[in-house]
Protein backbone atom coordinates (compact mmCIF):
# COMPACT_ATOMS: atom_id res chain seq x y z
CA UNK A 1 0.00 0.00 0.00
CA UNK A 2 1.22 3.57 -1.06
CA UNK A 3 2.13 6.24 1.77
CA UNK A 4 -0.64 8.75 0.55
CA UNK A 5 -2.86 5.60 0.66
CA UNK A 6 -2.56 4.57 3.96
CA UNK A 7 -2.69 8.17 5.19
CA UNK A 8 -6.05 8.34 3.12
CA UNK A 9 -7.28 4.95 4.86
CA UNK A 10 -5.81 6.71 8.48
CA UNK A 11 -7.56 9.37 7.74
CA UNK A 12 -10.71 8.76 7.13
CA UNK A 13 -11.39 6.01 10.31
CA UNK A 14 -9.47 8.64 12.58
CA UNK A 15 -12.03 11.12 11.56
CA UNK A 16 -14.77 8.26 12.16
CA UNK A 17 -13.45 7.33 15.23
CA UNK A 18 -12.95 11.18 16.99
CA UNK A 19 -16.65 11.87 15.37
CA UNK A 20 -18.25 8.85 17.17
CA UNK A 21 -19.71 8.24 13.39
CA UNK A 22 -22.00 5.17 12.67
CA UNK A 23 -21.18 3.21 9.68
CA UNK A 24 -22.10 -0.41 8.10
CA UNK A 25 -19.43 -2.44 6.94
CA UNK A 26 -19.72 -4.99 4.26
CA UNK A 27 -17.62 -8.23 4.50
CA UNK A 28 -15.58 -9.52 1.52
CA UNK A 29 -18.17 -12.91 2.31
CA UNK A 30 -21.31 -10.39 2.13
CA UNK A 31 -22.10 -9.94 6.19
CA UNK A 32 -22.92 -6.44 6.90
CA UNK A 33 -21.88 -5.32 10.08
CA UNK A 34 -23.06 -1.80 11.71
CA UNK A 35 -21.82 0.39 14.81
CA UNK A 36 -18.89 2.64 15.54
CA UNK A 37 -14.75 2.09 14.85
CA UNK A 38 -13.48 2.82 18.14
CA UNK A 39 -10.13 1.73 17.62
CA UNK A 40 -7.63 0.58 14.68
CA UNK A 41 -4.47 -0.71 13.71
CA UNK A 42 -2.69 -1.92 10.47
CA UNK A 43 -4.84 -4.75 10.12
CA UNK A 44 -7.80 -4.69 12.26
CA UNK A 45 -10.39 -2.27 13.72
CA UNK A 46 -13.02 -2.77 16.53
CA UNK A 47 -16.86 -1.84 15.45
CA UNK A 48 -18.55 -1.49 18.70
CA UNK A 49 -22.56 -1.95 19.24
CA UNK A 50 -25.13 -2.29 21.73
CA UNK A 51 -22.30 -2.67 24.31
CA UNK A 52 -20.62 -4.91 22.28
CA UNK A 53 -17.04 -4.76 20.66
CA UNK A 54 -16.02 -6.97 17.33
CA UNK A 55 -12.39 -7.43 15.97
CA UNK A 56 -12.53 -7.40 12.25
CA UNK A 57 -9.73 -7.88 10.31
CA UNK A 58 -9.14 -4.63 7.40
CA UNK A 59 -8.43 -7.99 4.87
CA UNK A 60 -11.45 -9.01 5.25
CA UNK A 61 -13.43 -5.75 4.70
CA UNK A 62 -15.23 -4.57 1.14
CA UNK A 63 -16.55 -1.57 2.00
CA UNK A 64 -17.27 1.34 4.80
CA UNK A 65 -20.22 3.26 4.22
CA UNK A 66 -20.64 5.91 7.20
CA UNK A 67 -24.08 6.84 8.17
CA UNK A 68 -23.59 10.41 7.02
CA UNK A 69 -21.12 12.32 4.50
CA UNK A 70 -17.74 12.87 5.30
CA UNK A 71 -15.72 15.63 4.71
CA UNK A 72 -12.31 14.83 5.10
CA UNK A 73 -9.75 17.63 5.93
CA UNK A 74 -7.53 18.46 2.93
CA UNK A 75 -4.08 17.79 4.89
CA UNK A 76 -4.04 13.97 4.64
CA UNK A 77 -2.93 14.69 1.29
CA UNK A 78 0.60 13.52 0.61
CA UNK A 79 2.62 16.00 -1.69
CA UNK A 80 3.60 13.18 -3.77
CA UNK A 81 -0.13 12.64 -4.89
CA UNK A 82 -0.76 12.25 -8.62
CA UNK A 83 -2.19 15.41 -10.22
CA UNK A 84 -4.71 13.13 -12.38
CA UNK A 85 -6.19 11.88 -9.38
CA UNK A 86 -9.85 12.15 -10.20
CA UNK A 87 -11.77 15.29 -8.35
CA UNK A 88 -14.86 14.97 -7.17
CA UNK A 89 -16.81 17.88 -9.73
CA UNK A 90 -18.33 15.94 -12.00
CA UNK A 91 -17.43 16.49 -15.77
CA UNK A 92 -19.76 17.54 -18.22
CA UNK A 93 -18.57 15.64 -20.62
CA UNK A 94 -20.28 12.22 -20.76
CA UNK A 95 -17.32 10.15 -21.86
CA UNK A 96 -15.62 11.42 -18.77
CA UNK A 97 -18.55 10.56 -16.38
CA UNK A 98 -16.85 6.48 -15.96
Amino acid sequence: MTSARHDLQNAFLNHMRKNKLHATLFLISGVKLQGRITRFDNFTLVLRRDGQSQLVYKHAIATIMPAQPIHLPEDWQESDTPDDTPSDTPSDNPEEAF
